[in-house]
C-alpha cells in the first residue's frame, strides 16, 4: 500500500503546526495542542508529535478508533444517543490552546443504511461544545486546523489509485516545495489584498447569475469577508456570512458531498426570504431533506468563492475540505446550509448577545453543511451607494 515518505510527512506536520496554527504564525512554547488522529493515518502521529515538541508545545494525541459510529447508531438508545458528558467536554476545551485534526476515512459508506434522523439528533446534541470553541476563539484564545490524510478507501471513491490521490494532497499543500510554509504565506498575502478590495466596496447585495444558478444574496450590516489564516489546509476560499433573511433565487450544485457517512449528489435549492422552500436532490434527497429540518438548517449561513488561479486542486477528493477548494476553469462558488461565521462580523463578537446576533441575521444552527458548484457563474456586487461591480467572473476575482 503507498504510503509518501517521512519527508513529505514532516513538511506536512510542520504546516500544520508552525503555519496553520495562531493565523499563520505556529504554535508558542508552553502551548497546549490536541492532536485527533484516526487510526487509519497512525504514520501522522509521529510527525506531528515530533513538530510540536520541537515547538516548545505540549501535544495530546488522541488516536480515534474507525468502524465505531455504525453499530454506535445501531444500538444506542434515545438516553446513550444524547449524551453529553459536559464536565469533561468543557474540561477538555478549557484546557487546549490549539487543535489539529486529521480527517481520514476507512469506510464511506459506513452509515449508509443508517437512519440519518438518529445522526443528526446525536450531532445536535453536541452542539454546545461547537459553541464553546468558537466562543475561545473570538476571544483569541483558541485556534484550529483540519487537514487530510489520504486512505484507499477515499481514493477509490475518487477514482484514483492511492498514489495519485496522495500526489493531488502533496501539490494542494505545497509539500512539493522546498519550503511551504513560504508558499503559504504567500497565498495568505494574496488572499488579504482581495478581502480588503472586497470589504472596501461596501456591498449591500450580490447576484450570482450562470446556467443553473440565480441567486441574490445580502451581505447585511457589519459584515466582513474572511479566509484563509490556516484554518483548513488546504484553504483558498473567500467568504462571508450574509444575513440569511436576504437570501432569493435558485442554485443547483454540480459536485457531490459525503454527509454523515453518506453520498448527495445533484442538490438543487430554491430560497425565498431567506428560507429553504425547495431542496431536491438526485441521490441522498431523504438525508437532504433531514439535515434541512435540523434547527435553522435551512437558512445559509455561509457564502463562499475559490479564485481558480489560487488553487491547485483540481480533481474531485470526496472530501469536503478538498472539494469546496476545488479549482479548474471556473473555480468555485459553494454555500453552507446552516450555522454562520461570527468571525464575518465586522466588531468584537464578545460584545454581541443571543438578540444582537439574530437582528444582524447571523444564522444559529448546530448544522453547517457545504455544497459546491464548480459552473460558471458571474458575481456582480450591488453597493450601497447604488453603483454596481462584478467583483468575479470565469472562476477569478477581477478587483
Amino acid at each position: 500500500m503507498y504510503q509518501p515518505n517521512a519527508k513529505i510527512l514532516e513538511k506536512y506536520a510542520d504546516v500544520l503546526v508552525n503555519y496553520a496554527l495562531s493565523s499563520g504564525k505556529g504554535v508558542k512554547q508552553g502551548e497546549v495542542v490536541q492532536c485527533m488522529v484516526p487510526d487509519v493515518a497512525k504514520p501522522m502521529l509521529e510527525p506531528l508529535q515530533k513538530a510540536i515538541l520541537k515547538s516548545g508545545a505540549h501535544p495530546i494525541m488522541r488516536m480515534l478508533p474507525t468502524g465505531l459510529d455504525k453499530p454506535f447508531y445501531e444500538f444506542a438508545n434515545e438516553e446513550q444517543l444524547t449524551f453529553f458528558p459536559k464536565k469533561y467536554l468543557k474540561a477538555r476545551v478549557d484546557l487546549i490552546d490549539h487543535s489539529i485534526r486529521i480527517l481520514a476515512e476507512h469506510d464511506l459508506h459506513e452509515l449508509k443504511d443508517t437512519n440519518p434522523k438518529k445522526i443528526v439528533k446525536a450531532a445536535e446534541s453536541r452542539k454546545k461544545v461547537r459553541e464553546w470553541r468558537n466562543n475561545k476563539e473570538y476571544a483569541g484564545d483558541f485556534t484550529w486546523t483540519i487537514a487530510i490524510f489520504g486512505t484507499e478507501a477515499m481514493a477509490k471513491e475518487s477514482g484514483l489509485t492511492l498514489k495519485d490521490y496522495w500526489k493531488e494532497i502533496i501539490k494542494a499543500c505545497f509539500l512539493d516545495f522546498n519550503d511551504p510554509i513560504g508558499k503559504w504565506k504567500n497565498i495568505n498575502k494574496e488572499q488579504e489584498r482581495v478581502r480588503k478590495q472586497l470589504n472596501s466596496l461596501q456591498i449591500d447585495r450580490l447576484h450570482v447569475k450562470g446556467k443553473k444558478i440565480n441567486l441574490w444574496i445580502k451581505l447585511g450590516k457589519q459584515r466582513k469577508w474572511n479566509g484563509g489564516s490556516g484554518r483548513n489546509i488546504p484553504s483558498f476560499e473567500i467568504f462571508v456570512s450574509p444575513d440569511w433573511r436576504g437570501t432569493n433565487g435558485y442554485i443547483e450544485f454540480n459536485q457531490p458531498l459525503y454527509r454523515y457517512g453518506n453520498l448527495i449528489e445533484g442538490v438543487k435549492l430554491r430560497f425565498e426570504k431567506g428560507i429553504v422552500v425547495e431542496a431536491k436532490a438526485v441521490r441522498g434527497e431523504k438525508l437532504l431533506k433531514t439535515i434541512i429540518k435540523r434547527p435553522n438548517a435551512d437558512k445559509i449561513g455561509e457564502f463562499s468563492l475559490t479564485d481558480s488561479q489560487a488553487t491547485r486542486i483540481t480533481k474531485f477528493m470526496a472530501n469536503t475540505l478538498y472539494d469546496e477548494n476545488v479549482g479548474g476553469k471556473y473555480g468555485n462558488t459553494h454555500i453552507a446550509l446552516g450555522m454562520s461565521y461570527k468571525d464575518t462580523y465586522d466588531g468584537d463578537p464578545r460584545k454581541l448577545n443571543k438578540s444582537d446576533w439574530k437582528s444582524l441575521g447571523f444564522n444559529d444552527s448546530g448544522e453547517h453543511c457545504d455544497i459546491v458548484s464548480t459552473q460558471d457563474r458571474i458575481v456582480t456586487a450591488y453597493i450601497k451607494d447604488g453603483s454596481k461591480k462584478v467583483i468575479y467572473r470565469q472562476g477569478k476575482f477581477v478587483i
